[in-house]
């Protein structure tokens, strides 16, 4: 099943599959991130690009908020 992650808020899944990639540059903000990563229960795979990732954590285009979303990826970020 394949659902929003603004349908998806308030929900949790046991996996979340979250596409990550710089042709989707307008949906790239750490807010939007942040809910995709917390809906998922046991298991939370990105795929896409690296840069992408990047610039939805580190980007400027959202107001500062304090998760530990950058914490987490430094954690469990494995060699591609």
């Amino acid at each position: 099943y394949a659902t929003t992650i603004h349908k998806s808020q308030g929900s949790e899944y046991p996996v979340v599959v979250i596409p990550v990639t710089l042709q989707h540059l307008v949906m790239l903000h750490r807010n939007l991130l942040y809910i995709g990563v917390t809906r998922g229960k046991r298991l939370v795979i990105l795929v896409g690009e690296k840069k992408a990732c990047a610039v939805a954590v580190y980007g400027t285009m959202t107001k500062p908020r304090f998760t530990r979303l950058r914490e987490w990826g430094e954690i469990y970020a494995r060699p591609a």
